[in-house]
């Protein structure tokens, strides 16, 4: 599901896009990275982008929203709040203290690693992951797993951004994906 495909498009949805900055060639040659700092600066489109994903996972019964390092922590602890659950941050390596549980993931340009905090989730919770964008889905894919391996139940993956070229969603194995925007490869 995707808010840009509904028949009655939010006029919300305009303005999150136009506040999303393409920055072409980064983090290397032939990349279109797309910056959300520009989103982050306007207080309005930031709040909509939010309440949007509020909205969506009201009334769900998820317990945990889980956000994927960095920008799944810009929009995931809002999100957890507003709804109630509680923030569960998936990391880089090495980046949380005690007992932590990994997953490794394949990236379009390397390798990568998850982890999270032993006893963060527990078995029967039901999770939201979020993140800023999917690319080819690898990311999102590790951080289901990751849940997925202590009993979670994955309710759906939430995205600022979709990147419909990289197939991404077709990775996520019939996962529901919820995403607000989508930009084509020019």
């Amino acid at each position: 599901m995707s808010a840009y495909r509904d028949e009655d498009e939010d006029p919300r949805l305009h303005g999150i896009k136009t506040k999303i900055r393409v920055v072409p060639h980064f983090p290397k040659s032939g990349i279109m990275f797309q910056d959300i700092t520009t989103l982050l600066l306007d207080p309005k489109a930031f709040k909509d982008t939010i309440d949007l994903f509020v909205e969506r996972y009201k009334g769900k019964n998820i317990n945990v929203v889980a956000g994927i390092e960095a920008r799944g922590f810009i929009f995931g602890p809002p999100i957890a709040l507003a709804i109630g659950a509680k923030f569960v941050p998936l990391r880089k390596p090495k980046k949380l203290p005690g007992k932590v549980i990994s997953q490794e993931y394949i990236l379009e340009y390397g390798r990568d690693c998850l982890e999270m905090h032993v006893g963060a989730v527990e078995a029967g919770e039901r999770a939201l992951v979020v993140d800023d964008l999917i690319a080819t889905g690898g990311t999102l894919c590790a951080a289901m797993d990751l849940l997925e391996r202590v009993g979670a139940e994955v309710v759906e993956c939430a995205c600022v951004i979709e990147l419909p070229e990289l197939k991404g969603r077709e990775r996520l194995n019939g996962k529901p994906l919820y995403v607000l925007v989508e930009y084509l490869e020019v």
